[in-house]
């Protein structure tokens, strides 16, 4: 390992990119049991200041996964699965990820899930806090998670779970208590084996330096969106960009909320929210309740699941995929599904 942290942790003018086959076998190193957790640390934080190279990002990645569990899947389901990679690091925000890949279950599109409890820097509320707050089941097997995305449309990974040395990275990285490299590669562990992938970002240039990892981890397509918190999640008192990546090509267009009916006010966009009160919050839009108080959530739910039931090609427009989460809320189809989720009946 010392071989590695002398390249990269040179200097501000010393400092030396990896190749991508120096990279892997640094990984490799790293998440074995020779690297000890000093070096680690001195690892990741070296990476940190010299800022990683796609190549490095990527052999990162794949030296993750290699060690990762991924869902036995039939090839179609396998094929239609979407992952949804929102940050291990949580969000104070409102997490319509989860309200909306229960609508887009419900209407017979796979969506899969994944954190962690919530990591540094930011230690916010996970996705898997909330999910543990609705009740679902959220230490589930692998096997018994490809179950509930066969027969459900909808599953959850803890990281804890389905990649082993988690637990052991997770103490270095609150030991050292910043952002590094795993903060991205984790949320490519693709533990679905899926085809399509949707992750958000902050700002076109974390676009730039990620696009060339997704051209050589062999997506059928990615979306990333400039998302609340960085999340996969558009907020509704903005405009968001929305890339598109297939193969080697990238496109992209500018999602207004306003154009759509959707626009609410930056006021109410709340980044207070427990775990807690997230889930009552989720219920509630699943169970058809248009309490103004909602008015933001419920907006953003149906600008999410409309912007998705399009980008996946379940509806020819947004404006139709709107119409479509609006019935479903109306209905409580979504809210049904939950039920199952958290009952186990499926």
């Amino acid at each position: 390992m010392q071989q590695w942290i002398k390249e990269v942790a040179r200097g501000k003018r010393g400092a030396k990119d990896l190749s991508y086959e120096q990279a892997k076998l640094a990984a490799e190193t790293l998440f074995s049991k020779e690297a000890t957790d000093v070096q680690i640390a001195a690892f990741l934080i070296a990476e940190r200041i010299k800022t990683e190279t796609p190549d490095e990002l990527l052999a990162i990645t794949e030296a993750m996964r290699a060690g990762a569990a991924v869902l036995q899947l039939p090839s179609d389901v396998r094929n239609s699965v979407i992952d949804f990679s929102g940050p291990y690091t949580g969000r104070q925000s409102f997490l319509a990820t989860i309200p909306v890949s229960i609508l887009l279950a419900e209407s017979g599109i796979p969506a899969f899930l994944h954190s962690s409890d919530a990591l540094p820097p930011k230690y916010a509320i996970s996705i898997k806090a909330v999910l543990d707050k609705l009740g679902v089941k959220t230490d589930s097997s692998p096997e018994q998670t490809a179950k509930t995305v066969r027969e459900l449309n909808i599953g959850f990974a803890s990281a804890e779970i389905f990649w082993q040395p988690f637990s052991r990275f997770r103490t270095i990285r609150d030991d050292i208590g910043v952002r590094t490299v795993l903060n991205t590669a984790e949320k490519l562990l693709n533990y679905a084996g899926a085809a399509n992938i949707m992750m958000g970002a902050f700002h076109r240039t974390a676009i730039q330096n990620i696009y060339p990892v997704f051209e050589k981890l062999r997506y059928e397509q990615a979306f990333i969106v400039q998302g609340a918190e960085g999340s996969e999640d558009v907020p509704v008192h903005r405009n968001s960009f929305v890339f598109t990546i297939s193969g080697s090509d990238m496109s992209s267009f500018i999602l207004k909320p306003e154009d759509y009916g959707l626009k609410a006010d930056e006021s109410a966009f709340d980044k207070t929210l427990t775990a807690e009160s997230q889930a009552k919050k989720i219920t509630a839009l699943l169970s058809g309740n248009e309490d103004p108080s909602l008015d933001y959530e419920r907006k953003q739910v149906l600008m999410n699941a409309a912007l998705r039931y399009y980008l996946f090609g379940h509806t020819a427009s947004i404006e139709e995929g709107a119409e479509l989460a609006k019935s479903q809320l109306r209905q409580k189809r979504g809210l049904r599904t939950l039920e199952r989720w958290i009952s186990g009946s499926y």
